[in-house]
């Protein structure tokens, strides 16, 4: 392994494990059942955008509504008996009513298939080098449920349920699928391994502004604007220090980034920073190149 990596696993060490840091996947770790992990799972991650406050208090007000046990919540999950619970709860964006078309598109996956790691693999194909196409095929899958149970008989074009199934094919970094996704597959101190049929490998790195801020000073990218590309070619430069588990490295990076102390575009620069030496935290400003 390369000095670089040797840096990156010793940061990842320091992190993995459950009080290193406050973070929506301890709540999914309150459940024990492997179902209800996965329908928490993907409820807090889709969840997870804005103050991690804000985040966990969304979490924690929609799990109160599905009681002890969510997976066998959702399979019976009924809009006309149990939208009105759902109606105050506001995250942002997201109205009850959205929350109320997550939980029926929720209902569907673990009716037809099972559970959402069965209706994701419906539309995998495993030859793929990373699970971009999936996502594609799951969001879109997804969307073609009938939501008019709750959204009424005119279902809106801009509907908030959208928001939770984004599209890599659009330029999405799909961040909060990515994320969930690392949790269900991934299993260390910090992530769950719920999901056994899908390789950590093909997983893509949940690309948020920590994320994105550690990539570019540490050169794991040369995108400037956030989207697939970028998220897909941090991962490619984290598979060249771990082929099996690039992903691997997130929580760290992404922890780092939220406790300020990578100096990327800051008068700092790597003062603070634990990967100091490896990172390169000013912004070079490229001159105007007039025609002659």
């Amino acid at each position: 392994m390369t000095t670089s990596g040797l840096r990156l696993e010793s940061l990842y060490k320091a992190f993995d494990h459950v009080t290193s840091a406050t973070d929506p996947v301890h709540i999914v770790r309150r459940f024990p059942a492997a179902e209800d992990r996965e329908v928490v799972g993907f409820c807090a991650a889709g969840l997870a955008f804005g103050r991690v406050a804000s985040v966990l208090q969304s979490i924690e007000s929609l799990l109160a509504v599905m009681g002890p046990h969510p997976a066998a919540f959702v399979r019976d999950f009924d809009p006309a008996r149990h939208g009105d619970r759902l109606a105050p709860l506001v995250h942002r964006w997201i109205r009850g009513r959205d929350l109320v078309a997550l939980l029926v598109v929720l209902r569907r996956m673990l009716r037809e298939s099972g559970s959402i790691e069965a209706f994701f693999l419906e539309g995998d194909d495993p030859s793929q080098p990373h699970v971009g196409p999936a996502l594609d095929a799951f969001s879109r899958r997804a969307l073609d449920t009938d939501l008019r149970s709750a959204y009424g008989r005119r279902v809106p074009k801009q509907r908030g349920v959208s928001y939770f199934f984004p599209r890599p094919s659009a330029g999405s970094a799909c961040k909060r699928l990515n994320l969930f996704l690392r949790w269900m597959v991934r299993r260390d101190e910090i992530d769950l391994g719920v999901w056994t049929r899908l390789s950590p490998a093909r997983l893509i790195v949940p690309l948020d502004t920590h994320v994105i801020r550690l990539g570019r000073c540490l050169r794991l990218t040369r995108y400037t604007s956030p989207g697939w590309k970028m998220a897909a070619e941090i991962t490619a430069s984290l598979r060249q220090v771990d082929a099996c588990d690039p992903v691997r490295y997130d929580f760290a990076l992404c922890h780092v980034g939220m406790m300020n102390a990578c100096g990327f575009g800051k008068p700092q620069k790597d003062s603070h920073c634990p990967l100091r030496g490896m990172c390169f935290p000013k912004v070079k400003r490229q001159r105007a190149k007039g025609k002659g």
